[in-house]
C-alpha cells in the first residue's frame, strides 16, 4: 500500500482532470498546464502507484482497473475540498463566479425558474443555473453523489443528513378546452369521471392525489394518457375531452398562455406543498446559503392561484 505520506497529492487533481477527460491534452487545458507538464506528472504518480493508471489508446487514454476504483474518491475528496473553499470565501453576489446545479421538480421549475433566473440575471450576473429533473424517486441520489447541490419538489421527508425547508402551499386546477362539456353548469363527481383524463406523472405512476380523493366518494376515474412531461398537454386538450387536474399555479399558466378553461375540481384534494431540501454539508457554504434564502423570497412572491 502507497504511503500517503510521500505523494504529492497535487498530483490528485492530475489524475482527475485525466479521468475526467481521457486525453492528456484536454486535461492540462482544463488545469492551465502544458501536455509535458501533465505527462511528467502521470510519470511521477505512475511510479508511486506502481500501476500504468492510463493507456494510450486512439483518440485518448483508457484507465486501468486502478484508475477506475480511484477515480470516484478523488473526485469526490477534491470536489469537497473546493465546496469547503468556497464556502469560506467572501459571497458577493455580483462578483461571483459559480455554477449552482439545481434538482427541480417540472412544477417547480415552471413557477420558480422564470423569476431566479430572471434575478441572477440582474444581481449575479456570473453565477450559472443548471436544472436537472427531480422527484421522489431520485432526488435523494442526485443530492448524496453531488449531482446536485439543491432539490425542490414535493418530497418525503429526508434522512437527518438533510434539512427541509417548506415552500409553497397549493391547490388544483381542472383544465379543459374551450367548448368542452364540462366548462359550463355545476361540476359534479358524476360529470368529471364521465370523461377520460390526463395524469402527469414524470415517474410512471398511475394514480394521482386526484384518485385517493375520488376513491374516498367511492369514485374512480378513467385514464386517456399518462405523460411524463406537460409540454404535449395543452394540444391534447385542444384535440380531445380529455381533462387534467393540476397544481392551481401551473395551471393557471397553461391556461393563460394556451387559452384553456379552468374550473376548480369537484372533489377536495389534499393540498401539496413544494420542500426544498439540501445536504447539510452546505449550512455554512455562504453562496449556497444566499441562494436558499433568494429562492425562499421569491417563492413567497409567487402568487396563489385560486381555483376558478
Amino acid at each position: 500500500m502507497t504511503d500517503l505520506s510521500n505523494l504529492d497529492l497535487n498530483l490528485l487533481r492530475v489524475f482527475d482532470a485525466v479521468a475526467r477527460e481521457r486525453h492528456v491534452t484536454r486535461a492540462a487545458q482544463r488545469l492551465n498546464l502544458s501536455q509535458p507538464a501533465v505527462s511528467n506528472a502521470l510519470g511521477r504518480l505512475r511510479a508511486a502507484l506502481a500501476d500504468e493508471l492510463f493507456l494510450r489508446r486512439p483518440g485518448g487514454v483508457e484507465p486501468t482497473a486502478l484508475a477506475l476504483s480511484l477515480a470516484p474518491p478523488i473526485a469526490e475528496m477534491l470536489d469537497r475540498l473546493r465546496e469547503t473553499l468556497v464556502a469560506q470565501a467572501p459571497w458577493v453576489p455580483a462578483q461571483a463566479d459559480r455554477v449552482f446545479t439545481l434538482g427541480l421538480s417540472e412544477y417547480a421549475e415552471a413557477v420558480l425558474a422564470p423569476a431566479l433566473v430572471q434575478h441572477l440575471a440582474r444581481e449575479a450576473p456570473g453565477v450559472l443555473l443548471a436544472f436537472r429533473h427531480a422527484d421522489r424517486t431520485n432526488w435523494e441520489g442526485l443530492l448524496a453523489g453531488g449531482e446536485a447541490q439543491l432539490a425542490i419538489g414535493v418530497l418525503p421527508e429526508p434522512p437527518a443528513l438533510y434539512t427541509r425547508l417548506r415552500l409553497l402551499p397549493e391547490a388544483f386546477c381542472t383544465l379543459m378546452r374551450p367548448g368542452h362539456q364540462l366548462a359550463e353548469g355545476d361540476l359534479t363527481p358524476e360529470r368529471f369521471v364521465s370523461v377520460p383524463h390526463i395524469l402527469h406523472s414524470p415517474n410512471g405512476s398511475r394514480s394521482g392525489a386526484m384518485d385517493e380523493a375520488l376513491a374516498q366518494l367511492g369514485f374512480t376515474r378513467r385514464l386517456g394518457v399518462v405523460v411524463a412531461h406537460l409540454g404535449a398537454v395543452p394540444a391534447i386538450l385542444a384535440g380531445t375531452d380529455m381533462i387534467i387536474t393540476l397544481s392551481a399555479r401551473l395551471a393557471h399558466q397553461l391556461a393563460t398562455a394556451h387559452g384553456l378553461v379552468v374550473r376548480g375540481p369537484p372533489v377536495p384534494v389534499r393540498h401539496t406543498r413544494l420542500s426544498l431540501v439540501f445536504h447539510r454539508r452546505f449550512e455554512a457554504d455562504a453562496g449556497h446559503a444566499w441562494l436558499r434564502r433568494l429562492i425562499l423570497a421569491l417563492a413567497r412572491e409567487v402568487p396563489a392561484a385560486v381555483p376558478g
